[in-house]
């Protein structure tokens, strides 16, 4: 009997068959109820409509066939002789082994008993003088069984460890048949016309058990109404909560701060070169926002070197000058030291009293800057997640801007905007400027969507007179090569960053790492040149001596982990040595390699990577070798790598993907976009009869993640 009363909602253990320990295995892929678990889509169809004698078989992709099994055994294979589990399987044609690599001698022996018949599946490959199925996908048949019967279009599933394939086939076949009748449409009649929609319990009938005649290759290239009806769901509800957050924040009470004066002009009289047209334009999007009397919430995305710091100070000093404090939050120590000392340097010329705050600071000086912060001594703080702490106050915080912020959480920023609004004393809420910086580039379809509540900034112009860094693909053979390049870029006169990806040796990865290797290049380099290790395990005041001897050139070779990706400046660095370059993402490296190239001379990165690197592998570290353009390797990073892990949704604060791909699917995300605008100016807070659904999916998807809109 089904189990009417019980509603999508309910608990993935109590579905038949999963129980606490499964279900804990599955909170692993995000499935937490029978919605997550009926939201699951294959990752791919195996098509067994058509099953082969075993004379029709040849080597190649995917084909089934059914036999009886006429010996079962261990056996051993190749020179080595590795143990396997060999099964024979025999029809009126001819005979074929299924290899085994992984198994139960005792569980084989009974499931491939000789007589036994079954439907085999998998990739057909030569094997010396006869043909193998390696860990083919096998039903038993019974006597009476036809294998016509189990001829079928089936899915296959994404898993995690200790979940298999027939385990999640059986769940969700489960979780179909006690609780499909739940699945209402949720978008109205008008709206299902209008954008050629199936109504989702047939869509998710389609997708978990698709019938024979349909075609598998629309199917697994989600071209299927189904498929097309799954992915206008997932990009409306993130488009409409992002609308309806941007409406929320047109509607807060901002400071609608006065035209810049005389201290922004100081500061740009002081600069010993002339801004970009590309930071012109930027300052003046930026500047007409903090004119309205509503809060400004924009994102500036600059590539590596572009002139973001300045666009911010610039911003920083507007504030000031109106009687506002500014906060500047970075990820790491490293780089909100870095911060602090080139703002410090390039306003030392105006009238502006700036702090830092990071947790290293120790108690006396910690409270100091606590107390300035109170009592407005201190008009601009630059600090890291100390920044958020409990006591910490602020006397007046107007502006806050945020640096790569794809390292923080949304609650961490919602934080530091809450802190600031406690300090306006104002019976209406008083919201700060928010402008956020990147220096990861992000493609614009992916903009659209991640940061559909923001308004967009792009600096994209390099300062005159900057080089475009050569970038090379070196492997271990070469390293002679290395050195000798090296040697010759010390020699006159420059630096040299080497990263690795590990600090110390790892018992489960044969990579070089940066203790060790610290060592080594100490007996190549010393004492003519000097070698030292920066990581982030370090204590702040080591990490600050380093970085200082660095910068004044006492230092000439810094060996570091990736705690070097973003803000290190060092205009006379001109070596970037990337080892184990395929361990690292498309957008780490291009982060990395924009430590150099910050100075007038000519700079190199050499991207040392293993030659057994992946397909993948070798698509990135091309494309690093061809393009400087942080955009262009964003795009080429998103199509590689597809949309899922490219910013991590849970950074973003969005609703996790789970089908929807915007490279693949842009042209259904700009659908979908539209459609969340014109419901949202017909019924604004979602309250008519038609709506009231999309309402109650919207806020469930969301799970709280709407800051503060009515809505929610």
């Amino acid at each position: 009997m089904k189990n009417s009363y019980q509603p999508l909602s309910t608990h993935v253990q109590y579905v038949k068959g999963v129980g606490p320990a499964l279900a804990d295995k599955l909170s692993k892929m995000g499935i937490y109820t029978v919605a997550d678990l009926l939201s699951i889509v294959p990752n791919r169809y195996i098509d067994r409509r058509s099953i082969n004698t075993i004379s029709e078989l040849i080597p190649g992709k995917g084909q089934s066939l059914c036999g009886q099994v006429i010996q079962s055994r261990i056996s051993f294979m190749g020179k080595r002789r590795k143990r396997i589990y060999e099964v024979i399987v025999e029809d009126d044609t001819g005979r074929i082994a299924l290899i085994f690599f992984y198994f139960n001698a005792k569980f084989y022996a009974k499931k491939y008993a000789i007589g036994t018949r079954l439907l085999a599946y998998g990739d057909v490959a030569p094997y010396i003088n006869r043909l193998q199925i390696i860990h083919p996908e096998v039903d038993i048949l019974d006597d009476t069984q036809e294998a016509s019967s189990l001829s079928q279009i089936t899915p296959v599933y994404p898993l995690t460890e200790g979940v298999h394939q027939k385990t999640m086939r059986k769940i969700v076949q489960n979780a179909w048949d006690n609780f499909n009748h739940n699945i209402v449409p949720i978008f109205p009649d008008s709206m299902m016309e209008t954008y050629r929609l199936s109504d989702p319990w047939h869509c998710l009938q389609e997708i978990h058990f698709p019938s024979s005649d349909l075609d598998v290759d629309a199917l697994e290239e989600a071209r299927s109404l189904a498929y097309r009806t799954l992915i206008f769901d997932e990009f409306f509800f993130i488009e409409l909560g992002l609308q309806l957050k941007k409406n929320n924040q047109i509607a807060k009470k901002g400071i609608p701060f006065s035209s810049a004066g005389s201290l922004v002009t100081d500061f740009l009289k002081t600069l010993p070169f002339e801004l970009t047209d590309s930071q012109k334009k930027v300052i003046s999007e930026i500047n007409d926002d903090m004119s309205q009397p509503h809060p400004m919430n924009r994102l500036l995305q600059g590539d590596v070197g572009s002139g973001k710091t300045i666009v911010a100070i610039i911003t920083a000093l507007r504030a000031i000058e109106a009687g506002y404090q500014v906060a500047i939050m970075a990820p790491t120590e490293i780089l909100a030291g870095q911060h602090y000392l080139s703002i410090c340097e390039l306003l030392s010329g105006v009238q502006c009293s700036c702090g830092l705050l990071t947790s290293g600071l120790k108690p006396k000086e910690r409270d100091t800057i606590l107390s300035d912060l109170r009592d407005n001594r201190l008009q601009l703080i630059v600090g890291t997640h100390a920044l958020i702490q409990k006591d910490i106050d602020f006397h007046s915080l107007g502006m806050i801007i945020i640096d790569e912020q794809h390292r923080f959480g949304v609650e961490q920023r919602a934080i530091l905007r809450e802190k600031a609004v406690s300090t306006m004393n104002s019976a209406q809420p008083i919201w700060p400027d928010v402008l956020i910086m990147s220096a990861t580039p992000i493609p614009r379809t992916l903009a659209l969507t991640v940061y559909g509540d923001l308004h967009v900034s792009i600096i994209d112009q390099m300062p005159k007179g900057r080089k475009a860094i050569i970038t090379r693909l070196y492997h271990e053979g070469q390293r002679e090569k290395l050195y000798h390049g090296l040697q010759h870029e010390l020699n006159a006169g420059r630096q040299a960053y080497i990263v690795y990806p590990l600090i110390e040796e790892s018992d489960t990865m044969d990579l070089k790492n940066a203790t060790d290797m610290c060592e080594a290049l100490k007996k190549e380099f010393e004492p003519t040149f000097n070698v030292a290790l920066l990581h982030g395990r370090m204590k702040s005041h080591e990490k600050d001596d380093i970085m200082g001897a660095y910068k004044g050139n006492q230092i000439h070779i810094l060996v570091a982990t990736s705690v070097v990706e973003v803000g290190v400046d060092v205009p006379n660095a001109t070596v970037m040595v990337i080892e184990h370059a395929e361990r690292f993402g498309l957008s780490q490296l291009h982060q990395l390699r924009g430590r150099v190239g910050r100075g007038v001379h000519q700079s190199y990165c050499v991207l040392m990577a293993d030659y057994k690197r992946s397909e993948v592998a070798k698509e990135r570290l091309e494309v690093m070798v061809e393009s400087n353009d942080g955009f262009k390797i964003a795009e080429e990073d998103l199509r590689i790598r597809g949309p899922g892990d490219f910013l991590g949704t849970r950074q973003s604060g969005l609703p996790p993907f789970r089908l929807a791909n915007l490279v693949r699917d842009a042209a259904i995300l700009e659908e979908s976009k539209i459609a969340a605008q014109e419901l949202l100016v017909r019924d604004r807070l979602l309250n008519e009869e038609p709506h009231k659904r999309i309402k109650e999916v919207l806020i469930s998807r969301w799970e709280g993640r709407l800051n503060y809109a009515e809505i929610s």
